[in-house]
């Protein structure tokens, strides 16, 4: 009896080891099946993430985009060089009074840059975005709508002109041109009068008193005292890359993945390539079949692909904090194409590469993103004020170059700080 169980036991045995022998057997071949084809089915798994629909900014005006203000009246000028399109100190009323300008203004006529500098020195505010953006990017970033992708503005001047009423001037800072808007000068009034004044001046207002300042552009804005800036510390947060090839769509186990001679990363998948290179430089070409997409139709306007941009580098950006965030300096548009180029801020002072590389340079071709360029540094506040050089020595040093616009920012050099600098545009 024990020997015919011994045996019915031996046999149930075999048969339970060669079960998981076939299943053993099996799991392989599945595994190098998927190893032979895991770069389509990676992506394909994150056809939804490719499109960067995490982080989705529901409007421009969700955007954090750098201003300076200028506040005048009577007895001088209120400056903040420090704020954002989202601050508080920006939206309770200088956002609003935009948005009241931008959305009935009409019919721009030329102006001259006399009378733009005229606006600013009577009862006005002065709003400065940085860079030229579309007229319709800068309603947006106020919340307003406009369909106006023609007009390209910087510096946007409201101002009380008297029996002429309240005017909006814009300029580019070549082509200058004003319209009337249904503002009212008492509400433009009331605004300025709650502004403590005579803390700012442009330099075009001193020139005389300073002939330094007449080698700068007119409309460099000063704060006396000086602003207090943050002490910023830098890095590279590349240790890791697997994160950055899924938040692009590549599979990280590729097997299409090497390291050239400089300690550059090259990912290859079909003929779409991906680069990055030590100092945070990462270059993504589409090839003739790009996969990277947005989440926009292929008849979006200039201000939903901005969106749509903006959420896919957010998708990006968000793998990691950082005390800076990204700002829109560019957009060139032509037909279906259109290329898109980012630079980083803190709390509204712009962060400049010593190379003047951009944070981050996206081409789109309808929805497909034929190539994108970002500069990958994560910034943190050290708890520190950093130190600027002395106005007048910085004045002194812009006179070598007429006609330069100098303001405060931080410049990275690729190391382990960004500084607190005087630029010179």
């Amino acid at each position: 009896m024990d020997t015919v169980r011994r045996k019915r036991r031996d046999f149930l045995q075999n048969i339970a080891i060669v079960v998981l022998t076939l299943s053993a057997v099996a799991l392989f071949v599945q595994t190098q099946l998927y190893n032979l084809n895991q770069d389509n089915d990676y992506f394909r798994s994150l056809s939804a993430g490719s499109t960067a629909s995490q982080s989705t900014p529901t409007s421009l005006a969700d955007l954090s985009a750098p201003v300076r203000i200028a506040v005048t009246g009577d007895y001088g000028h209120y400056g903040n060089v420090q704020m954002t399109t989202t601050d508080k100190a920006f939206t309770e009323s200088l956002r609003s009074l935009l948005r009241g300008a931008l959305g009935s203004a009409q019919t721009f006529t030329p102006c001259s840059g006399e009378e733009f500098l005229s606006a600013i020195s009577g009862v006005s505010i002065y709003y400065d975005f940085l860079n030229p953006l579309p007229l319709s990017v800068l309603a947006g970033l106020v919340g307003e709508a406009t369909d106006n992708e023609t007009i390209s503005a910087r510096q946007l001047v409201l101002a009380d002109r008297g029996e002429d009423g309240v005017r909006l001037y814009l300029s580019d800072g070549s082509t200058y041109l004003s319209c009337s808007v249904a503002v009212s000068a008492s509400r433009l009034a009331d605004t300025v009068s709650s502004y403590e004044l005579g803390g700012a001046f442009f330099a075009f207002e001193s020139a005389e008193a300073e002939p330094l300042f007449a080698s700068l552009a007119p409309c460099s804005l000063f704060l006396n005292p000086l602003p207090q800036v943050s002490a910023l510390s830098a890095k590279t947060p590349l240790s890791d890359t697997d994160w950055l090839l899924s938040a692009l769509g590549f599979n990280p186990n590729t097997k299409s993945r090497y390291t050239e001679s400089s300690g550059t990363e090259v990912i290859i998948r079909g003929d779409c390539s991906l680069r990055i290179r030590s100092d945070g430089t990462v270059s993504y070409d589409g090839g003739s079949t790009p996969t990277l997409q947005i989440s926009a139709q292929e008849d979006a306007t200039v201000n939903q692909r901005i969106l749509a941009v903006q959420s896919l580098l957010n998708s990006i950006f968000s793998n990691f904090s950082s005390d800076a965030s990204l700002y829109l300096v560019s957009v060139q548009a032509s037909g279906s194409s259109m290329v898109l180029r980012f630079g980083y801020q803190v709390e509204g002072v712009p962060i400049r590469f010593s190379n003047n590389a951009d944070a981050a340079m996206v081409t789109l071709s309808g929805s497909d993103v034929t190539a994108l360029t970002l500069r990958i540094r994560q910034y943190s506040h050290t708890g520190e004020l950093a130190s600027l050089l002395p106005l007048r020595q910085s004045l002194a040093i812009a006179a070598q170059t007429p006609g330069g616009e100098l303001s405060i920012g931080y410049t990275d050099r690729g190391g382990d700080t960004a500084d607190a600098s005087w630029l010179l545009d």
